[in-house]
């Protein structure tokens, strides 16, 4: 079971990067994160033409995430991250795939820092790890991936950086992280490469692509359960040097998962539901 997290960008500026690369690698989950589109303008007749099913929630400017599924519908479970009604930014899906839960996750950035947009990131990040307990205690087997806007240490950018400044970078935001591998999470790409450079973002000012100076933004996250079934994985960078590319490179992981498993990793308590499925035939919120 191939599942992959791309920032794609602008999903309808980048349609046609999208889906040459998902007829190309053909991975089983893909979560995208910022889409820029309104529930409506999600480009759902051409991602099902690509094979895919999709759960999505739209929303203009920088958000909008996203599930899709090869030869499937994700079965919705979340379109939105629990622990403050008052918030509508669209950051967080999660939907079953084969057994599996899954979380298409589009942390804030909080820039620029201090100030109240890296307040919110912080206080996003403590409802994320508050619901990513809740799921272990689950017992389900969980992948939490997404663009998380967190370079985990300085082995995730590039040497001699000036990002000092950057809320990306910042101690507490390192931290947070941190607390949310320590609930019991497998930070997949680390485990399958501990050492050495690992970007999935290049900025697009400054020659950051041509001079690789990139920074690891985009994490697949493993509950217990399906941790001992990861067997590879890595970053799509050729797709970063495609005309007209998202600053993301997308990042995957390979499980040894069969329909098999999911009756030996099945969840002690089914996650609750809070919204109606929305399927690539719905765009209602």
């Amino acid at each position: 079971m191939k599942i992959a997290t791309f920032n794609i960008n602008n999903v309808n500026k980048r349609l046609a990067n999208l889906v040459s690369w998902l007829e190309v690698e053909r991975p089983n989950v893909v979560c995208l994160q910022e889409l820029r589109a309104e529930d409506g303008a999600f480009p759902v007749a051409a991602i099902s033409a690509a094979g895919y099913g999709a759960v999505w929630r739209g929303q203009r400017s920088w958000n909008g995430v996203a599930i899709l599924a090869r030869g499937a519908t994700p079965i919705l479970t979340r379109d939105c991250l629990p622990g403050d009604p008052s918030d509508d930014q669209a950051r967080y899906i999660e939907a079953a795939v084969n057994g599996v839960l899954i979380a298409s996750i589009y942390l804030p950035n909080g820039n620029p820092q201090p100030g109240p947009k890296f307040d919110y990131k912080l206080a996003w990040f403590e409802r994320l790890t508050a619901h990513a307990g809740q799921l272990l205690a689950s017992g389900a087997p969980v992948v939490l991936a997404g663009d998380y806007n967190v370079v985990p240490s300085e082995a995730d950018i590039w040497p001699g950086h000036h990002e000092q400044a950057n809320a990306l970078l910042q101690p507490r935001t390192r931290a947070a992280y941190q607390r949310l591998l320590g609930l019991g999470w497998t930070d997949a790409l680390r485990t399958l490469q501990p050492e050495g450079p690992l970007a999935t973002f290049w900025g697009y000012l400054r020659h950051r692509w041509p001079n690789d100076k990139g920074m690891r933004l985009d994490h697949l996250l493993l509950s217990p359960a399906l941790a001992d079934h990861l067997v590879g994985g890595g970053v799509s960078r050729a797709v970063r040097g495609m005309e007209g590319a998202s600053d993301h490179a997308p990042a995957w992981i390979e499980l040894d998962w069969r329909p098999a498993d999911v009756a030996a990793s099945r969840p002690r308590k089914a996650p609750r539901r809070t919204a109606a499925p929305r399927s690539a035939n719905s765009t209602q919120r």
